[in-house]
């Protein structure tokens, strides 16, 4: 079974950096795609970035706006995630949740719908 474990989720202070991954286990083959969506009480969940494991394609919502950057790497038969966050702002807490897709799906990666598998989540707190 796939699974994804997430890690990093902190309080920082506005403009300060959190540094979020998340590691894939549990693919036998091919390429997915991964992402990283947040939640936050009241609103809808939404897409924050993306990235495919067969390298090269990055995905970032609109709010973003170059504060984040997203990367993966792959050992020993699991994608590692990681979402690099500068200069959060109040308005950056929720909670994140890491998912994954079961192969190659058509469609936006930074749907909710595309992605098959999801963390537990871990939260990010803004002040």
């Amino acid at each position: 079974d796939v699974q994804l474990v997430e890690s990093g989720g902190d309080s920082v202070q506005a403009g300060g950096s959190l540094r979020l991954s998340c590691v894939a286990s549990g693919y036998t083959y091919g390429n997915y795609f991964m992402g990283w969506f947040r939640q936050a009480p009241g609103k809808e969940r939404e897409g924050v970035a993306a990235a495919y494991t067969g390298g090269g394609s990055t995905y970032y919502g609109a709010f973003v706006k170059g504060r984040f950057t997203i990367s993966q790497s792959e050992a020993n038969a699991k994608n590692t995630l990681v979402l690099q966050m500068d200069s959060l702002k109040p308005e950056d807490t929720a909670m994140y949740y890491c998912a994954a897709t079961d192969g190659e799906p058509v469609g936006s990666p930074l749907s909710d719908e595309m992605h098959n598998y999801w963390g537990q989540g871990t939260q990010v707190t803004v002040s």
